[in-house]
């Protein structure tokens, strides 16, 4: 019961890392858009959060795997699958060169991870939720009965 707790808090947190990685990626690009940031700046910090991005997902849908939660391991798998096609094809990275022809399918194709995560965001805060509800229900803690006994 309390595992399954942890595992959520575990999917939360590495959740949250990919919100703020894509966040602050589309935050550059909107930045370099309205020319606040120089486009070697931009594609620089956007390029140091590709790799850790890309690992945070493959690691969420691997526990998503291994641990039976087969709907959300496929909602998950595309995404990856995605990220590692794009890895493969060495089109993962932004270049300095392209970055303005490719500003707006690149805030789009960030928007829709946004999207995505967000919906993942949601999942696991619900099964936390849960968590919380089923361990408070659960025989083994049973605060009422402990707290007045004398």
């Amino acid at each position: 019961m309390i595992l399954n707790l942890i595992f959520w808090i575990l999917c939360l947190l590495i959740n949250f890392g990919l919100l703020a990685i894509v966040f602050y990626a589309l935050l550059c690009l909107t930045d370099l858009e309205v020319d606040q940031m120089d486009p070697f700046v931009a594609t620089a910090n956007i390029n140091r959060w590709i790799l850790p991005e890309f690992v945070l997902q493959a690691v969420l849908s691997l526990l998503l795997l291994l641990t039976g939660h087969w709907i959300l391991f496929l909602l998950a798998v595309p995404l990856t699958c995605y990220h590692a096609m794009l890895f493969i094809r060495r089109q993962h990275l932004i270049d300095v060169t392209e970055v303005f022809r490719n500003l707006n399918t690149d805030k789009k194709r960030r928007m829709i991870k946004l999207g995505v995560y967000m919906i993942f965001f949601t999942i696991f805060i619900f099964r936390i939720g849960a968590g919380i509800l089923a361990l408070f229900k659960s025989e083994d803690l049973d605060i009422r009965s402990s707290f007045f006994e004398f």
